[in-house]
């Protein structure tokens, strides 16, 4: 279970509450004006970072290396998202537990995320052979 789902909300409530028994009803109003200001700023974020995504093709990145090389365990989709600044090519079915999305460059490399209850849990990145040089001619 999500307990982040759960604690966010309870802390939030904890807040409005301490601030309503210290300062009366304008400390309730003040907690309560910083918890909507926290929540409009990450709502900011999220349609921000979806803005962009959306002029994009979907499972593009510039380069599946870099982004091999930036990721880290434990990002959210959202992170990986504003990195790529493009929407995964959802390789698992909508509602399976672990959500996997790929991502390609020019040069058909991907990275290939695998989330675990919305974290990135691993990813792989797969380069393909390089074609064989074939015997060079000589230039005129």
């Amino acid at each position: 279970m999500n307990f982040q789902k759960i604690i966010l909300p309870v802390l939030g409530a904890i807040l409005i509450v301490g601030a309503w028994q210290a300062y009366g009803w304008a400390g309730a109003a003040l907690a309560g004006g910083a918890v909507v200001m926290y929540l409009l700023l990450h709502f900011n974020r999220l349609m921000h970072v979806l803005k962009k995504a959306a002029d994009r093709p979907k499972g593009y990145v510039a380069s599946a290396v870099m982004l091999n090389a930036r990721l880290k365990p434990g990002v959210n989709l959202l992170h990986v998202t504003a990195m790529t600044e493009s929407l995964g090519e959802q390789l698992s079915a909508d509602g399976d537990e672990p959500e996997i999305f790929r991502w390609t460059d020019a040069s058909q490399s991907n990275v290939t995320c695998e989330f675990a209850r919305g974290r990135l849990a691993k990813w792989t990145l797969f380069r393909p052979a390089e074609p064989a040089a074939g015997p060079e001619t000589p230039a005129p």
